[in-house]
């Protein structure tokens, strides 16, 4: 499972895991019972202070994301897919919004700004790392 922390994006590292994590269950990389791995190895895979791990798996836990088992480990919490789903689409909506936002703002035109978009989202397909994709060699 392939995660990226990107600490000059502007969002808290904390924040970027749970996204990660909640995108790989809405993808079903991750599934209802399976164990997520652990801090340890999430914070060497992404080179983050295990503290920070510790925060997002908290927080998704708190959200009903993911659970602990005792002796085992998190795992992901039946019904997550669904409701990871759905937040998937709320995450990356603000997101846009927020850029779309100040593309309006900085005085750029709606055909201007759908102009970039198509550019860049040519651009980009095919180029772009998919969580659930393996880790290249």
């Amino acid at each position: 499972m392939l995660f990226t922390i990107d600490p000059s994006n502007g969002v808290a590292i904390y924040l970027q895991i749970v996204r990660q994590i909640k995108f790989a269950i809405a993808e079903r990389t991750l599934r209802p019972g399976q164990l997520i791995p652990s801090v340890r190895a999430l914070s060497q895979q992404m080179t983050v202070n295990p503290n920070t791990v510790t925060r997002a798996l908290q927080d998704l836990q708190a959200e009903g994301i993911v659970e602990t088992l005792r002796g085992k480990g998190m795992v992901v919490c039946d019904g997550a897919t669904a409701t990871c789903r759905i937040q998937r689409k709320e995450i990356i909506a603000d997101r846009i919004t927020g850029v779309l936002t100040e593309a309006l703002s900085a005085g750029l035109s709606g055909k201007e700004v759908q102009q970039i978009v198509s550019r860049k989202l040519k651009a980009l397909e095919g180029k772009v790392a998919q969580i659930g994709a393996p880790v290249p060699d």
